[in-house]
């Protein structure tokens, strides 16, 4: 099991630089929903983006994103399919937003 840490987490702004502070995502039923991109980084040689829905509220719990490349070189946002993984960065993320 691969745990991330703190101190190896880099700052960065691709997906803001690409898009701006507000990403459109579609769903796989076609539903489109406006993100607010929080905070974008990278750990352990992968990238990730923290978004939060535009309509959710300031409750509404953050998702997180794995930052890919695409064939044609564009940025792309894709779900963290891999428990363990998602469970890292979630922890991870929590950590960096709610040092105790």
């Amino acid at each position: 099991m691969t745990e991330y840490s703190a101190a190896t987490v880099v700052w960065t702004s691709r997906v803001q630089d690409a898009f701006g502070s507000v990403v459109e995502l579609e769903d796989e039923q076609g539903r489109v929903a406006n993100y607010t991109v929080e905070k974008e980084f990278d750990v352990a040689g992968s990238s990730y983006a923290v978004l939060r829905t535009e309509n959710g509220g300031a409750d509404a719990e953050p998702e997180i994103f794995k930052i890919m490349i695409d064939r044609e070189g564009a940025l792309e946002l894709v779900t963290i399919d891999d428990d363990e993984e998602w469970e890292n960065v979630s922890e991870l993320y929590d950590e960096l937003t709610f040092p105790e």
